[in-house]
C-alpha cells in the first residue's frame, strides 16, 4: 500500500485550492457581468419615461428578430418624439428587412423617423433605411446593392468522385430541387429564378415609390452595385449627408420638434439570449486570460448569425460577417 508523505499531500491541497478558486472566480465574473448588464438596461428604461429622441441600431446580419420588431413598436408606444435608425448592416434575409421596415412605417405614421447610414446600408440594410423618412449618411458610407440572391452549394461532382450517389423518391421533379446533391436542372433553375426575379420586382418596386424614382433613374440604381453615399445623394439613394446631429437639426426645423431634446438609445430587452450567453462567457474568459477562448465563442456566435440565412437573401457578402 503507498503511503502519501506530507509533502505530496500539502502540493494536492494547494492544486485542488487553486482550482476551486479559479472557477469560484469565473462565476463571479460571469455573475458581475450580468448584474451589469442588468443595471444598465433597467437604468435606461427610466430614462424613457420623459420626452425624448429615441435611437436604435440595426447591425450585422438581418434576420427580423422578434426582439427588434418589439423594440421598435415599444418606441412607437413611448414618450419618444422621434426615432433615429442608425444602420450599419450589408443586408440579411428578405423577409426579415420586410418585416423591419413594415415596423418602422407603422411608427412613422404617430412620430418622425429618421435614418443615419454608420457604415453601410446595403441591399436589406437599405431596405430598412426606405423605412425612415429621410437618409442621411456620411459621404463615404455605402448604400445600395438593390438586387436579390438565392444561394446554395453543390456538392454532386463532389459525390462522384467519392463514390456516394444519393437517392431521392419525391412526387413531381421540382420537390426540393435544387437540393446541392445533384446536378441542377434547368427546371429547377428557371423555377428559383423566377422567385429570385419576383422578390427582386418587389424591392425596386419599393425603392421606386419610397424614393420617388422615375423608370429611368431606378434602372441605374438597381443593378446590384453599391454606391458611396457621394454617389448616391444626386441619384436619390441619400437625401442628405451627415449623422445624428444632422437629423436631430432635421427633426427640429421640418418636424417641429422643440430643441433640446435627449438623444437616447435603446437596446433590445434583457434575456438569457439577448444579454448574450457568448459575450458574457467570452467576457469571462478575457478576464482570466483566455484570449483564445474568447476568439472561439466570438466566432461561434458569427457562424450562429450566418446559419440563421435561409431562403431569399438580401445581402452585399455574406462573407463579410464571418
Amino acid at each position: 500500500m503507498t503511503q502519501t508523505t506530507p509533502v505530496e499531500t500539502i502540493l494536492d491541497r494547494r492544486q485542488l485550492r487553486r482550482k476551486v478558486t479559479f472557477w469560484r472566480l469565473a462565476a463571479l465574473a460571469v455573475g458581475v457581468v450580468a448584474l451589469l448588464a442588468l443595471a444598465a438596461r433597467f437604468s435606461g428604461e427610466s430614462t424613457h419615461l420623459t420626452p425624448h429622441i429615441a435611437r436604435i441600431n440595426i447591425s450585422g446580419v438581418i434576420t427580423g428578430d422578434r426582439e427588434t420588431l418589439k423594440l421598435i413598436k415599444d418606441v412607437g408606444e413611448s414618450k419618444a418624439s422621434a426615432l433615429i435608425v442608425e444602420i450599419a448592416s450589408p443586408g440579411g434575409t428578405v423577409t426579415g428587412s420586410e418585416k423591419i421596415y413594415d415596423e418602422l412605417r407603422l411608427l412613422a405614421a404617430k412620430k418622425p423617423v429618421v435614418a443615419v447610414v454608420d457604415t453601410m446600408a446595403a441591399s436589406g440594410g437599405y431596405i430598412v433605411a426606405l423605412g425612415a423618412d429621410r437618409i442621411f449618411a456620411d459621404t463615404n458610407s455605402l448604400v445600395g446593392s438593390i438586387g436579390v440572391l438565392f444561394e446554395f452549394p453543390n456538392v454532386s461532382k463532389l459525390l462522384d468522385n467519392v463514390g456516394v450517389k444519393v437517392e431521392t423518391i419525391k412526387s413531381s421533379p421540382l420537390k426540393a430541387s435544387p437540393n446541392g446533391l445533384e446536378p441542377t436542372s434547368e427546371e429547377a433553375r428557371a423555377a428559383i429564378n423566377s422567385v429570385v426575379l419576383d422578390s427582386y420586382g418587389w424591392f425596386k418596386g419599393l425603392v421606386k415609390e419610397r424614393r420617388q424614382l422615375s423608370d429611368s433613374e431606378l434602372a441605374v440604381v438597381s443593378d446590384g452595385r453599391i454606391f458611396t453615399a457621394h454617389q448616391g445623394q444626386p441619384l436619390k439613394l441619400v437625401d442628405a449627408f451627415g449623422g445624428e446631429r444632422e437629423a436631430v437639426a432635421w427633426l427640429e426645423a421640418e418636424r417641429g420638434l422643440p430643441k433640446g431634446l435627449t438623444v437616447k438609445e435603446w437596446k433590445k430587452p434583457s434575456s438569457v439570449n439577448a444579454l448574450g450567453i457568448f459575450s458574457l462567457a467570452g467576457q469571462a474568459f478575457t478576464a482570466f486570460g483566455l484570449p483564445q477562448g474568447a476568439d472561439l465563442l466570438a466566432r461561434a456566435a458569427k457562424a450562429r448569425d450566418i446559419a440563421a440565412l435561409d431562403g431569399l437573401l438580401a445581402i452585399w457578402h455574406v462573407e463579410a460577417q464571418q
